[in-house]
Parts: C-alpha cells; sequence; structure tokens
C-alpha cells in the first residue's frame, strides 16, 4: 500500500495475502481511517483552492456537472505551493460548505489562489481572518497571469483520479473521504527521506495512541 505511488487494490491484496476480498478491503479501511491529518496549515506558503466533482459521467454527456446532480460528489482541495494538501467531500459547491473549511486550514496571513467562482466571494472576508485573495478568471480561458494561477491544486485533481482510475476503477461517495486521506497522506509525504513504509506506521501509532488515551478518559 505505501511501496506503490497509486497504492494498491483490494483485490490485490486478496491475491497476495490468500484472504477474502472482505478481508482485504477491511485492512485497507482500519489503515485509511488512521490517515487523516487535520493540522492547520503553517501559513509561511501561498494556498490554492479549487473543488472538482467524483463519479460517472453526468445523464447527457462529458463535463463539469451542476450542483443539483446528485450522482456526483463534490471535494474540495486545499493545496500549499511546495507544501501540504489537504482535500474533503462537502455536501455541495456552495459558500457555507467551503468557507469554514478555509478557514480551519487556511492561515489568515495566507495568500489565497482560487478560480472566479462565486463560492470563493467571501474568503477574503472571513470573521477573524485577514486573506489576501487573488483570483483567476479561467472562464475567459486565462490558466495563469504572472503568479496567479491555480495550478498546484489541479495537478492534486490529477493524482486523485488517476490513482483511483488506475488502481481502484471506481470509488463510492460513502467512502470517497478515506481514498482522499490515503492520496493526501502520500502526497504530503513526497519530499521525505524516510521510507513511506515507515510514515504508515508512525502515523497508525500515533492515532492508536491517542485512542487509547481517549478510551481510558473516557473510563476515568
Amino acid at each position: 500500500m505505501s511501496s506503490s505511488r497509486c497504492g494498491i487494490s483490494a483485490k490485490h491484496l486478496e491475491r497476495e495475502l490468500g484472504v477474502t476480498y472482505k478481508t482485504a478491503w477491511r485492512m485497507f479501511k482500519q489503515i485509511r481511517t488512521m490517515l487523516n491529518d487535520e493540522t492547520p496549515f503553517d501559513g509561511d506558503k501561498p494556498v490554492e483552492i479549487d473543488e472538482m466533482f467524483h463519479g460517472g459521467r453526468a445523464k447527457n454527456g462529458a463535463g463539469r456537472r451542476m450542483n443539483g446532480d446528485k450522482r456526483k460528489t463534490p471535494v474540495l482541495g486545499i493545496v500549499e505551493r511546495k507544501g501540504r494538501a489537504v482535500a474533503r467531500t462537502i455536501e455541495a459547491a456552495r459558500g457555507r460548505e467551503v468557507l469554514p473549511l478555509i478557514k480551519k486550514y487556511v492561515m489568515p496571513i495566507s495568500t489565497v489562489f482560487t478560480d472566479e467562482s462565486v463560492i470563493y466571494d467571501g474568503v477574503g472576508n472571513l470573521q477573524g481572518t485577514c486573506h489576501t485573495h487573488k483570483r483567476i478568471n479561467h472562464s475567459k480561458d486565462v490558466s495563469v497571469m504572472g503568479d496567479v494561477h491555480t495550478n498546484s491544486v489541479e495537478g492534486l485533481w490529477s493524482l486523485v483520479k488517476n490513482n483511483i482510475r488506475g488502481a481502484h476503477h471506481a470509488v463510492s461517495a460513502k467512502y470517497l473521504q478515506m481514498y482522499l486521506d490515503e492520496i493526501c497522506f502520500r502526497y504530503n509525504r513526497r519530499h521525505d527521506n524516510k521510507p513511506m513504509f515507515v510514515a504508515f506506521l508512525k502515523q497508525i501509532a500515533k492515532t492508536d495512541a491517542k485512542a487509547a488515551m481517549a478510551d481510558q478518559a473516557g473510563v476515568a
């Protein structure tokens, strides 16, 4: 799971270990639930934000869905340039879903880059923050204007789509967040000198320790 850039499927693990598919899938599920990273960004790097829609093609052909189409799952991506990434599934691509996540992860001192979508209109006016907000107008076929672009977060979307398409073929909306956590976990450690296997083990051990402390506190 850690040695391949795109991970492996539960069917692959089933064949490798000689276990049932249900067992292999549950093993992966347990690991992925421990790879979630809720740590806010440091604020020392510019941040790019964009949304994508995961799922099958729209009924009337290819292309981006409208918000009313429930067959696709909207995902918000927040990526530091040359830094970390966070991807979160949301109920709909609208300001009241997006802005709280931006406030949670992005420090007020950060410069934020987005496209022209209206869902980001409130980024510069979030309560308790003072983000510098710059926008690129993709609707006019402008991709880069000086340092204003969203190429980093679009690179993350390419990685997500290739990962799911290549290793898993399809992922349901119910479990999509776990796969996003796994992809972002590897993305955030792409420059580490230590093997990814060690990073996985440390994260799992840390999560287990937190769970044990919570259990002890509950008993007390």
